[in-house]
């Protein structure tokens, strides 16, 4: 059943704690080293591995970057996998899958996980009421798509904000600073397709 977007989050998604470990053992990285990279706390860090502690959205964007990654590596078991073992079709229900993080009212399912094949993730991001979110640049060459699907969404590219009604959609360079922000009384659900550029591979970091 769908998960309601004003409903408590869960405290712990210890699959991220997983991740990130696999992640930075994978990268030959101590916490420390992970730290720099990333730009989270050495404790953070330590408390997402332990399952002591969830990510918020804004997190999970900089432990991505740092270790040059998608976001959906840390939300579905099938990111980053390689080669052609990929099942089709696939279908996929977001409400299944939504997931939102301690102490952050944006939620986030991974519809579509990264795939080299495709070189793409498509995520599904619902934003509370009042959310706003400043991102860092991206990678260079990475693209993104959002396509506001309920309510409307205002998203800052090229320094301005710019407003997404229901069926609008915008495709803009991420490699800039970006934002997304829901000014309205109600969640605002839109679709963000990331597009990585030819010959980049996230997992290699």
């Amino acid at each position: 059943m769908p998960t309601d977007p004003s409903s408590p989050p869960p405290s712990i998604h210890p699959e991220i704690g997983t991740a990130l470990k696999t992640l930075r053992r994978q990268a030959g990285w101590s916490l420390d080293e992970a730290a720099r990279h990333t730009g989270v706390s050495k404790a953070m860090l330590g408390q997402i591995e332990r399952g002591e502690s969830s990510p918020t959205v804004a997190t999970l964007w900089k432990l991505a970057g740092g270790f040059r990654t998608s976001i959906s590596a840390f939300l579905d078991a099938a990111a980053d996998a390689g080669g052609d073992a990929l099942p089709l079709p696939a279908r996929v229900r977001a409400g299944d899958m939504r997931s939102r993080p301690a102490a952050d009212r944006m939620l986030i399912a991974p519809l579509f996980a990264y795939h080299p094949r495709f070189g793409f993730e498509m995520l599904e991001l619902t934003l509370l009421p009042g959310y706003e979110r400043l991102s860092e640049p991206h990678a260079p060459g990475v693209v993104e798509h959002v396509m506001a699907i309920r309510g409307s969404v205002e998203v800052l590219c090229d320094g301005a904000w710019q407003r997404l009604e229901e069926g609008d959609a915008l495709r803009f360079a991420a490699d800039l600073p970006h934002g997304y922000r829901n000014a309205g009384d109600a969640p605002a659900v839109f679709h963000n397709l990331i597009h990585y550029p030819p010959g980049y591979r996230p997992a290699d970091g």
